[in-house]
């Protein structure tokens, strides 16, 4: 991908739909990241972009029951007893565009490398771990990369180490 090929992602094709969701930081035991290389679909957010897994929430369902679905579809995980814990949650308001406000909830889901292996790709063109700042200066979605950022970066980010 190179010129303008890397910013067709800019003029999606067909309409978007903004939805809550539930998405996973996949953190192996070396604090690396398992992430999806995005389909090159135009019709969808941010195609082949390095994205977590998740997606959204279904009629009825909260984020956590989301997450433990999206993986289960995305990779045939069962993340249920992996001990998934929420890391932030982001919020977009799409009133400018007769939308309402949604919000992106993001789970830290730890992983053993030696599983991932086992692992089906249901979803997207590739999976991979990445090094924390290799995988930051990929092309990665815009809000999965900030979420990226401050889960790397936590404990630069406590108050209890600012100066």
């Amino acid at each position: 991908m190179t010129g303008a090929d890397t910013l067709s992602y800019l003029e999606p094709v067909g309409p978007l739909s903004p939805a809550p969701a539930a998405v996973a930081l996949l953190v192996d035991e070396q604090r690396r990241y398992l992430m999806q290389l995005r389909d090159d679909i135009p019709t969808i957010f941010f195609p082949n972009h390095w994205g977590c897994f998740g997606g959204a929430l279904e009629p009825g369902e909260t984020h956590l029951e989301a997450l433990h679905r999206e993986l289960g579809e995305e990779l045939a995980l069962n993340s249920q007893p992996l001990g998934a814990e929420e890391f932030t949650r982001f919020t977009f308001d799409f009133g400018f565009a007769g939308g309402g406000i949604i919000d992106r909830a993001f789970f830290e889901v730890p992983i053993k490398a030696a599983t991932i292996d086992s692992l089906t790709l249901g979803e997207g063109r590739e999976l991979r771990l990445w090094e924390g700042p290799q995988l930051l200066q990929q092309l990665v979605v815009p809000y999965d990369r900030f979420a990226i950022w401050m889960h790397y970066y936590k404990d630069q980010l406590s108050r209890e180490h600012a100066s």
